[in-house]
């Protein structure tokens, strides 16, 4: 039987097992890494090689400079051309001149063809520019040789129409379109296209040329700069289901030859001394061959060129042709231009017409329809009077709204509204001055308040100001307007908009319309009043923004300055707007925001009816002062039952004013000033009752106090101590309610300033009085300060009164110790200091202490 092990025996020898595991895995791990190392290859290491920098990019392009090349080289060419032309000619016969020039010429004019077929696009470029400029220099030739007594303008015009046909012969035949050998009507002597590297069409399975990389984009030209691909056929692609490969062309003959085509008719009226209208026409039928080509032209260049000079010729023309009409004298003038005003709206409608991009269809709609308002208004212009030449323009306008409903594209049509809706702004910027005169002008009647009723609503609204020339018009222009945006708007999004500049207009038609037809001055103010009861029940009823309570606001103001001229209309407008608007305020359930517009104006309508009538009844201004307070009375009423938070505020705002128009009427009366401050503190005590108007306590406080005071001034009271202890009864007793509610509130901040109001001044007054009773009291009060603040161990009372009290001490015994210094040796001084400074400085130290001690008890003080 064996023997088994003891728990200890067999633990000591588990731990025996696992230490020599352990030893054995630590041998086996080292002679695996070991293995491993010895099996891996060497590594090599390469040496550090130097940091790599970025390649430098050239600054120019390779074709950039190959073109600035070509270009610079060109230049100089045409330069010596000229030179040779104008400078050298004389040298040679008319053979030579001929020979040379003309051979030059052709030369220049043949070599970009060769380049072309090599591939060097560039270069053909440069020549073919040289042989354009040696044509004209030949056209100068033959004009200096065979025909120098020949007009030199007309020349110029036949010689411009020439070239533009040569260059564009030149350029046509350069880039025709050839059918490619094998194909169906291919034309002779044109080159097959290379069977090695071309592909094949994909409808015909035809080989067509190689397309070349340097293809332009318009033409496939190929160029030796590596230029875009293009969309040309040359590329693969066919016309007509049979394939075409195009000769590749250059850029730069068609493009000038529209310059050149520029010229012909221009100069060609100034050679027939042509009148301005003949020059004019040239211009736009030149315009007009320009917006062809810009809308048809397959080529790009010659499309922006084309562009270009549509713009260049056909503002001049246009701006031209308005010259003419504003300066006509007659309709056979006016007609005349207007002929020609209408020719250039026909190019800037038909390029709307067909251009693709919205954005420029609508702009050259646009002008179309402005430049046809100013044709026919032109024609109006010279058979009405001068005061209806906006309404003849206007009306002009209006009529293209018609065009705005017919079957146009969308763009045309946006155009002419647009058109329409700047004639419509232009118009009412006319009538702007007759608005303003009529709306400001009664402004002046406040200097000359109620010096009698003028004779007519021109003459009240014209006080200082002139009345605008030409504005018999003004009411039906605006009129007019209104009504358009009224009829024309129908869209949704814009339709509140227009309604209100509707609104707007309309009102200006009836603010101006007493004056312009000089209505009497009742007639005037009749006609302000309706309008004022007709905006405030429109916006009462039916319109949600504020633009009819402004408008009403703005006519009331008006009508209000109108009515000062006389004393019984200024108290009638003022009762009846006060009333107005009293009633506009009452419920405005549909307009919530009414209230904060009209009831303020019914308070200060009110307020100027208390002016006005203290004025009639011959009273003072500070008995005026009380039949204003009547308004912050009826404000602090109407206020706490108003339950819109705006329109409860601006009717405590006008209150408030009015408060403060009253104080300031009573200024130079310090009884009734007291009164009325007193008043105003009523008043405001009255609104702190309110639980969301506690705040309006402070100001009847601040209130008070100054009605004390100047109530005190008026008795001849001169004690500071009268002003002083009403001031200070009242702070020390908030200061105490505070500390109460808030612990954390200090002393300096709940005493000090009602200790300061009484104890500063009194103690001031002290170096001036002369009787022992002040002194005294002030004394007595310090010390009771002082010991309170002790008692209760505060610090403001403690310092307060405690620097109070010693200071009137010293006042007090100022005098003895005067006495007493002169009664003592001279010497005296001098030692009792020199004493003074042995004992502070030995005991220096426990002054310090003592001192600390005295900050550490303060500081423990509220």
């Amino acid at each position: 039987m064996s023997q088994i092990p003891s728990p200890a025996e067999e633990l000591r020898l588990l731990d025996t097992e696992l230490r020599q595991l352990d030893a054995r895995r630590a041998v086996l791990l080292n002679r695996r890494a070991w293995l491993i190392h010895a099996l891996q290859p060497p590594v090599r290491t390469a040496p550090l090689a130097p940091p790599a920098f970025p390649a430098r990019r050239p600054e120019a392009t390779a074709p950039g400079v190959q073109n600035a090349l070509l270009l610079l080289g060109g230049i100089l060419l045409t330069i010596a051309a000229v030179a040779f032309t104008l400078v050298g000619w004389g040298h040679l016969g008319i053979a030579g001149r001929s020979l040379v020039l003309g051979a030059v010429t052709l030369v220049a004019l043949g070599a970009p063809v060769l380049l072309l077929r090599r591939g060097l696009r560039a270069t053909a470029e440069a020549l073919a520019g040289l042989g354009l400029a040696l044509t004209v220099l030949d056209a100068y030739a033959l004009y200096a040789v065979a025909l120098p007594r020949t007009d030199g303008v007309g020349y110029a015009a036949v010689a411009s129409a020439a070239l533009a046909a040569v260059w564009t012969a030149y350029g046509l035949a350069v880039g025709a379109p050839v059918r490619a050998a094998g194909a169906r009507g291919a034309v002779p002597g044109t080159p097959e296209p290379s069977p090695a590297g071309a592909g094949e069409h994909p409808a015909t399975g035809q080989r067509a040329a190689a397309p070349n990389p340097g293809a332009d984009r318009e033409t496939g030209a190929v160029g030796d700069t590596g230029a875009n691909t293009g969309t040309g056929v040359g590329t693969g692609a066919n016309r007509d289901a049979a394939t075409v490969a195009v000769r590749p062309s250059l850029r730069v003959p068609l493009p000038a030859a529209v310059v050149a085509a520029q010229l012909p008719l221009l100069l060609w009226a100034v050679a027939a001394a042509a009148g301005a209208h003949t020059v004019t026409a040239a211009l736009l039928v030149t315009a007009a061959f320009d917006a062809a080509l810009a809308l048809r032209a397959p080529l790009k260049s010659v499309r922006v060129v084309a562009a270009a000079w549509v713009f260049g010729m056909g503002g001049c023309g246009t701006f031209a042709a308005g010259w003419l009409s504003l300066a006509a004298a007659g309709p056979s003038a006016a007609a005349r231009a207007a002929a020609l005003l209408l020719l250039s709206a026909s190019i800037a409608l038909a390029a709307a017409w067909r251009v693709p991009k919205a954005g420029l269809a609508t702009g050259a709609a646009t002008a179309g329809g402005l430049i046809c308002v100013v044709a026919f208004g032109g024609v109006l212009r010279t058979s009405l009077p001068g005061g209806w030449t906006v309404p003849g323009h206007l009306a002009c306008g209006i009529a293209l709204l018609a065009l705005a409903r017919t079957g146009l594209p969308t763009p045309v049509r946006r155009g002419v509204t647009l058109a329409s809706g700047c004639v419509g702004a232009l118009s009412v910027a006319w009538a702007l001055p007759v608005v303003a005169v009529t709306l400001l002008g009664p402004v002046g009647l406040a200097g000359s308040v109620w010096s009698g009723a003028p004779a007519s609503a021109r003459d009240a609204v014209t006080a200082g100001l002139p009345w605008p020339s030409h504005a018999a018009a003004a009411p039906l222009v605006l009129a007019l307007v209104a009504a358009a945006l009224v009829v024309a708007v129908r869209a949704a999004a814009w339709r509140p908009h227009a309604v209100v500049c509707a609104l707007t207009l309309t009102w200006a038609t009836l603010l101006i319309l007493p004056a312009t037809l000089e209505l009497p001055y009742v007639a005037g103010l009749s006609v302000q009043g309706l309008t004022t009861v007709a905006l405030l029940g429109y916006a009462r009823r039916t319109h949600p923004s504020v633009t009819a309570p402004v408008l009403a606001l703005l006519t009331s103001l008006s009508l209000a300055f109108l009515a000062l001229a006389s004393e019984t209309a200024t108290l009638t407008v003022l009762t009846a707007l006060a009333v107005l608007f009293a009633a506009a305020a009452v419920r405005p359930a549909r307009r919530p925001g009414l209230g904060p517009v009209v009831a303020p104006a019914s308070l200060g309508y009110a307020t100027a009816l208390a002016c006005a009538a203290g004025a009639s009844l011959g009273l003072r201004p500070q008995h005026t002062a009380l039949l204003v307070l009547v308004v912050p009375v009826a404000a602090a009423l109407l206020a706490a039952r108003v339950e819109d938070g705006p329109t409860t505020v601006s009717i405590e705002v006008t209150g408030a004013l009015a408060g403060l128009l009253a104080i300031a009427l009573t200024v130079t009366e310090p009884a009734m000033l007291a009164t009325v401050l007193a008043l105003c503190a009523v008043i405001a005590a009255g609104t702190a009752v309110r639980q969301d108007r506690r705040s309006a306590g402070y100001a009847a406080a601040a209130l008070f106090v100054p009605a004390a005071w100047v109530r005190l001034a008026a008795w001849g009271v001169g004690s500071p101590e009268a002003y002083t202890l009403p001031v200070t009864v009242p702070a020390l007793l908030v200061g105490a309610f505070r500390r109460r509610a808030d612990t954390t509130v200090s002393s300096w901040t709940a005493y000090a300033p009602g200790l300061s109001v009484t104890l500063v001044p009194s103690l001031l007054a002290v170096r001036g009085d002369a009787h022992w009773l002040r002194p005294l009291l002030l004394g007595s009060a310090a010390l009771v300060v002082t010991l309170l603040g002790a008692r209760h161990r505060l610090q403001a009372p403690l310092v307060l009164g405690g620097s109070v009290l010693v200071l009137d001490a010293l006042h007090e015994l100022a005098p003895y110790i005067i006495q007493l210094v002169n009664a003592l040796p001279r010497w005296t001084p001098p030692a009792l200091a020199g004493l003074l400074l042995l004992g502070l400085g030995a005991t220096y130290e426990q002054r310090i202490r003592d001192a600390r001690r005295v900050r550490e008890v303060l500081g423990r003080m509220d």
